[in-house]
């Protein structure tokens, strides 16, 4: 019961809200003690490109808010997740508290990972010292905030409920001066005369009590979550802006090795490598996910396949609000060979858990029911493969130019195949950069497969629905298919009649 008092105390003025979720809150153990008994989610052994979670192979797919539910002690986790499930999506992710937005940030509206100062919840305590920068307290980096790690852990114990899987962020460069001025590690904001630093100095290896600041919080949350067998960590959110070093990285990676070396669970860490593509280079062997933000076309999957380790778009979300443009960068990123996709997704704010909130026009991503809906079809199709085989394969357009489509083609060899049918492009000189056509189109496409019986059918990726279902026999060789008309896109999959299934 004490551990459930933490969590009410650490709701601030969310905790109205909560109470018809109370119930649920104080299963919190009994969620935990589930996952204790389980194997932490791992790379797939037969196939490292995807996950093994549960004792099955998985994608993890995800339209996810804006990082803040932990963090954010008004926002209603429970809806937030109950969402998710909902539509069948297995991913968040979450910061963990030296980081956070002011209001205005980035021009997001109803931005749940800025959070009212009173409801500001971190690692650390408020002390009795005023003087921090949003008006309250200063913090005190010597001790922890129990509210803090009940409400974490209860979010994790929900979410494993739900087999969800949670990205734990740890860190996160400072992208301008209001980010720093209001974080409990800038020395203004705390009481232990500690980040008296430049902000694109924060998350390197140059000052020594910051840096034992750092170490002691990576080394309480992976000590406090091992039991869990629903998330992984990532070192840093786009470590490539605000001074963040290379060895720092690797310093926390291998701080989270060794923390977990003397405890019962080890988890996967997560890299994210850089916005759009680029080719990992001398690879931190305690890493096993590389995660790549707006990779769209998703070339870092083929840039990195080789690395036998899960490549992963675990950001995307600034390509203005239509849905189509966020439904088929999944598409394309799980169909080139990715095994993670998390858009950005902000319809969901305090108050519109549930994923309602109506963001306005300056808003730079967007998401919806409907969105979810789509990817949850997207999920649910991915995760019906058989995983343990899948590659990408080579398909190609007879269509001619300039009409012709973008064809991803992924397939368990000799038995299943898919091709992803689609009409977008990225225009550098435009904002938002990706562009989505929306006509009507009637494609032809050439795939070449073994010979046996076959049965083929198209997916309409916005209704789930299949037409033009049929068997046939095929010789071998390249074989023509011919798609119904469709708009933006459509997903052709070829099964081999009376070989194994999923």
């Amino acid at each position: 019961m004490n551990s459930c008092k933490a969590v009410q105390a650490g709701r601030g003025n969310g905790a109205s809200r909560l109470k018809t979720h109370w119930k649920l809150i104080c299963l919190t153990a009994a969620a935990c003690a589930i996952a204790s008994a389980a194997t932490p989610l791992a790379l797939d052994p037969a196939n490292p490109h995807y996950f093994l979670f549960r004792g099955k192979p998985a994608a993890l797919v995800t339209s996810g808010e804006h990082y803040g539910s932990v963090i954010n002690a008004d926002f209603d986790y429970v809806r937030y997740l109950d969402e998710l499930a909902r539509n069948h999506l297995n991913l968040t992710r979450i910061w963990v508290g030296p980081y956070r937005e002011v209001a205005g940030s980035f021009k997001i509206a109803g931005n749940t990972l800025a959070p009212q100062p009173a409801s500001f919840l971190p690692p650390w305590p408020r002390s009795n010292v005023p003087g921090a920068a949003d008006g309250g307290n200063r913090f005190d980096l010597a001790h922890w905030n129990p509210a803090y790690f009940a409400r974490l852990r209860d979010f994790i114990g929900q979410a494993s409920r739900r087999g969800i899987v949670v990205e734990v962020n740890l860190f996160c460069p400072y992208y301008e001066e209001a980010m720093w001025k209001v974080s409990p590690l800038n020395a203004a904001n705390n009481i232990n005369g500690v980040g008296n630093v430049p902000r694109t100095e924060v998350l390197t290896m140059k000052h020594s009590g910051l840096l034992t600041i750092e170490d002691a919080m990576v080394r309480k949350i992976v000590t406090e979550l091992n039991g869990f067998d629903n998330l992984y960590y990532e070192i840093c959110n786009e470590p490539y802006f605000g001074g963040v070093t290379p060895e720092w990285q690797r310093h926390v990676g291998g701080l989270i090795r060794a923390t977990e070396q003397s405890l019962a669970n080890r988890h996967l860490i997560s890299q994210n490598i850089s916005n759009g593509s680029k080719r990992v280079e001398q690879p931190d062997p305690n890493v096993s996910i590389f995660n790549f933000h707006y990779s769209r076309p998703p070339e870092s999957v083929a840039m990195n396949y080789g690395l036998q380790r899960v490549i992963g778009n675990n950001e995307t979300g600034f390509d203005g609000q239509a849905d189509a443009t966020y439904r088929i960068q999944g598409w394309d990123f799980l169909a080139a060979g990715g095994g993670l996709y998390n858009n950005l997704d902000y319809s969901f704010a305090v108050g519109h858990e549930d994923g309602s909130f109506h963001y306005d026009a300056a808003t730079p991503g967007g998401g919806s029911s409907a969105l979810r809906k789509q990817l949850g079809i997207l999920s649910t199709f991915f995760n019906s493969l058989d995983l343990v085989d899948l590659q990408p394969v080579d398909a190609r357009a007879k269509s001619p130019e300039p009409n012709a489509p973008t064809l991803r083609a992924i397939a368990a060899a000799g038995r299943d195949y898919v091709v992803y049918v689609y009409h977008a492009r990225i225009d550098p000189k435009a904002k938002p950069k990706y562009i989505v056509d929306s006509t009507v189109h009637c494609d032809k496409l050439l795939l070449d497969f073994p010979p046996g019986n076959y049965e083929q059918y198209w997916l309409n990726t916005r209704k789930g629905a299949t037409e033009g279902k049929k068997r046939f026999h095929h010789s071998g060789g390249e074989r023509t298919f011919e798609s119904p008309a469709y708009s933006e896109d459509v997903v052709l999959r070829i099964r081999r009649i009376g070989s194994r299934q999923p």
